[in-house]
């Protein structure tokens, strides 16, 4: 018994669930020595720390398999008139026969029984701390994975999970949010993540008093881990400014989480219901001159920066916006001045070359008039010419009077 209890305690599990263990692989162990079809069954012995074998039989008026049963007149024989028939009668058996091989398979029912025990128990602690930040330990690198100590269970790091950034020696300390759980029989069964938006709102939480009392409010964070990272930041108080209170006193605040995260950049913009403000804090540090939406359907917008500020509205590679995009939900179209100046005036110029076409003739005038297109006045105009050109084609007379 104490060698149970101190292995439950090693590994964190019931002594109930060891002592099932053993009962069941001596149980294996004699099926595999004895080879008879009786019903055998195991109980452990807390007072000798042996585990009894017994064969059960069944008491029946008329026997027709002697191996699992046994007649009313001969169980009473055994145990007096008691014995009823449906009645189960034990039969003890000798363990002490099984042998090496049988212990050798006792053996491994066991391990079995407590790894399965053990890993039953690491889910179902850890399944309900998905999302739960956690501080591990590097222990060593396996194909490009990291494999980390939590107290006395491993998790594993997974290469696609860690940030280009970053780099990692054994013995160091580092924090990462737990992504899932596992039942797989392989390999630790914990999967972190340092490059989950859930992290960085959990570091948010730690570092700034507001977001943990629920003063100040994480509507969304979108990352490119290394890199870049955006934070849309809501203040439920008049009073608070939950861009200056995520900054903290100069800076310190998203400095500890700028240091945990290794150097990747910030930026934190304040929320608004109003989609084009929103978009407009989302696209910070640059300064944008005008927003509209194209088509509020399709979540589209075009934004008009000026033209030095283009390539810091973009970013590197198209970072910026694209992170801008990934948190407001919109789909956003980017333009110059200088860009915008350039397709108003095409426009115009399309509209002018219109509007001289329709001069011409009378009935593409009329169709201008009710408030077509140019690309309409156009078609129309090009019709009329048709009809001249055709009866040109018919005789002289005819397109005198046209003229």
């Amino acid at each position: 018994m104490q060698t149970i209890e101190a292995l439950a305690k090693e590994k964190g599990i019931e002594a109930e669930t060891i002592v099932t263990a053993i009962e069941d692989a001596v149980l294996t162990a004699s099926r595999k020595y004895y080879k008879t079809n009786e019903n055998l069954k195991t109980r452990f012995n807390q007072d000798t720390g042996q585990v009894d074998l017994f064969a059960i039989k069944h008491i029946v008026p008329d026997v027709t398999d002697p191996e699992t049963e046994i007649s009313l007149k001969e169980a009473q024989e055994l145990y007096g008139e008691e014995a009823e028939v449906d009645m189960e009668i034990e039969f003890p058996k000798r363990t002490d026969v099984l042998g090496r091989i049988a212990a050798q398979t006792a053996k491994q029912v066991i391990f079995q029984k407590v790894r399965e025990a053990e890993r039953e128990n690491i889910f179902a602690e850890y399944n309900e701390r998905v999302g739960e930040v956690i501080s591990t330990t590097v222990k060593r690198f396996e194909n490009g994975d990291l494999i980390v100590e939590i107290g006395r269970v491993e998790a594993v790091l997974p290469r696609k999970e860690q940030s280009r950034a970053e780099s990692y020696s054994p013995g160091e300390r580092i924090r990462a949010v737990i992504k899932g759980v596992s039942r797989s029989t392989k390999g630790p069964q914990i999967v972190l993540s340092r490059t989950d938006p859930a992290l960085l709102i959990k570091l948010f939480e730690q570092e700034v008093p507001e977001i943990y009392d629920g003063t100040v409010i994480i509507r969304g964070a979108v990352r490119e881990a290394g890199d870049r990272a955006k934070v849309a930041v809501y203040s439920r108080e008049r009073d608070v400014d939950p861009v200056g209170a995520c900054v903290g006193m100069k800076g310190t605040r998203v400095q500890a989480i700028i240091r945990e995260l290794r150097g990747e950049k910030i930026d934190i913009v304040e929320w608004s219901d109003d989609a084009v403000v929103f978009v407009t804090n989302a696209l910070s540090p640059a300064k944008v001159q005008r927003v509209s939406i194209v088509d509020d359907k399709e979540r589209v917008m075009e934004v008009v920066v000026e033209d030095k500020q283009l390539s810091l509205a973009i970013g590197k590679k198209g970072q910026n916006v694209r992170l801008a995009a990934k948190l407001t939900g919109w789909r956003i179209d980017i333009k110059s001045e200088e860009e915008k100046r350039r397709e108003v005036e095409a426009q115009f110029g399309a509209l002018d070359m219109g509007g001289e076409g329709t001069e011409q003739t009378e009935a593409p005038a009329e169709a201008s008039a009710e408030g077509a297109t140019a690309e309409e006045a156009a078609g129309a105009e090009q019709e009329a010419l048709s009809a001249v050109a055709a009866d040109e084609g018919e005789g002289a007379e005819a397109p005198k009077e046209q003229q």
